[in-house]
């Protein structure tokens, strides 16, 4: 048997960063206040759905995570295909997760798993943009639609007084060439996501858009801040655009993001016990979970837990060729390693029993994505390649009923049994549980109306 690997790398433009207009002190806090002024783009509404979730908890693994050895293992396969990663029962009969995901294995009973999700390409680029869109976009149109965040952000607006679509970090830049598909497109920069940045597990954490300048203390910002003031009351005489009008006001909205205390509390992972973050793992996707669980108790209504490239000691974690320049062990043994699929197992289960333990996973949707899955044929490194044909992601919380299987895969996880879950149904299923109707049409920057999502029915996770 054949299996389709890798196509050839393309390349693309690099994105421009995210240019904040605001900068006091080397507080830069602007584009994230956007969204908290109001600040919205015209749409023609049509009838909103019930909301089974308030908020939205987005597990993003780009880089294609394995499907074999973690949410769809082989076991009656050829040893060639599943090798020496054993299945285990999970606490729902009749269902089997790899053995590196025992934490999660003993919640299957919150989580509705689809086994037939593909994304129809091995690109990185292209699988990335459709999952984080839901649009099925062209090779040279992979930064021109809005990441389903930003719509989020766009119909319901923030909540809790913090950024409506905050990343952790944020800092995902697939390449080569290294490019940001963290964007908002055609929604406008206010819709964009507002990226902590830094590295939670570090001891030196901080949010860089909340923190002063080296040489800025509180009581100097405070000072800038009576000195733009006066200069505000000597032109409120004048006429104003009203550009500039708005400019003022979200200054002041950013202004607020900065000193509010339950903003920056929010973002204080310190604040945790050395017990819980050590049930979260002190690990990279650990710390990342366990922040991401603080800002959805503080109200913000999509947090998404971005996991990143390693560059340097692995290169992309889950991008498992396992390439002689990507210094990786075996597929089985890689694994296997603390840091991998165990580290994933041990964040996304706590994340559950805490959410659930709170109340809050009722209505907050979890949802974890990966663009695709690997192939099943280990390729002569001992790595799995890149397959657009099959993969596995999940959802919990929100309105979903716990416990399902859907979709599945043939006897070597190649290729789908029955019906197949796109990208775009992945994002519509997203948006049913928030309420917004699919069909609502968005004025664009061509003063287009354009569907909110034009393509995919949602799956029936509910």
């Amino acid at each position: 048997m054949s299996f389709e690997t890798n196509s050839p790398r393309r390349h693309f433009p690099v994105a421009p960063h995210r240019r904040n207009f605001l900068r006091i002190g080397g507080v830069t806090v602007a584009a994230a206040a956007w969204e908290l002024f109001g600040h919205r783009g015209q749409a023609i509404a049509k009838p909103e759905l019930p909301a089974t979730a308030d908020s939205v908890l987005f597990l993003w693994l780009p880089g294609g995570v394995t499907h074999h050895e973690s949410f769809d293992p082989k076991p009656e396969a050829p040893y060639e295909i599943h090798g020496d990663i054993q299945a285990i029962n999970t606490n729902v009969p009749g269902v089997q997760f790899a053995e590196v995901m025992p934490h999660l294995a003993r919640h299957m009973d919150k989580m509705a798993v689809v086994r037939s999700f593909a994304s129809g390409t091995p690109d990185h680029f292209d699988a990335q943009a459709y999952a984080l869109s839901g649009r099925n976009i062209l090779p040279n149109g992979i930064l021109s639609e809005p990441n389903f965040g930003s719509v989020i952000a766009h119909q319901l607006g923030a909540t809790g007084g913090l950024p409506a679509y905050v990343a952790v970090p944020g800092t995902t830049a697939p390449g080569p060439p290294n490019t940001n598909l963290f964007v908002s497109a055609w929604l406008g920069q206010k819709y964009a996501p507002f990226c902590t940045q830094g590295e939670p597990r570090k001891d030196d954490f901080q949010v860089n858009d909340l923190s002063f300048a080296d040489q800025v203390t509180r009581q100097r910002f405070d000072e800038r801040r009576n000195l733009r003031t006066q200069l505000e009351q000597n032109l409120a005489a004048q006429e104003r655009s009203g550009g500039l009008e708005d400019l003022e006001q979200l200054y002041g909205r950013a202004v607020e993001l900065l000193t509010a205390p339950h903003v920056r509390q929010a973002f204080d992972i310190k604040a945790e016990s050395l017990a819980t973050r050590e049930r979260y793992g002190m690990s990279k996707i650990g710390q990342r979970c366990l922040l991401a669980r603080r800002l959805i108790d503080a109200g913000t209504r999509f947090a998404m837990v971005d996991y990143g490239y390693d560059w340097g000691d692995y290169n992309n974690l889950w991008d498992n060729h396992c390439a002689p320049v990507q210094n990786q062990p075996h597929m089985w043994k890689m694994c296997k390693e603390p840091y991998h699929l165990p580290a994933v197992d041990k964040a996304f289960a706590a994340l559950l029993e805490d959410l659930a333990e709170s109340g809050r996973l009722e209505r907050t949707l979890v949802v974890y994505l990966t663009e695709f899955g690997r192939t099943p044929q280990i390729n002569s490194n001992g790595g799995r390649d890149h397959w657009g044909h099959s993969g596995s992601i999940f959802y919990a919380g929100g309105g979903v009923k716990g416990g399902q299987v859907l979709g599945a895969t043939d006897k070597v996880g190649g290729y789908s049994v029955g019906r197949t879950y796109s990208p775009a149904d992945a994002v519509s299923t997203v948006y049913q549980a928030v309420g917004i109707n699919p069909d609502t049409m968005i004025v664009n920057r061509e003063n287009r109306p354009v569907p909110i999502q034009p393509t995919g029915q949602p799956i029936p996770v509910f």
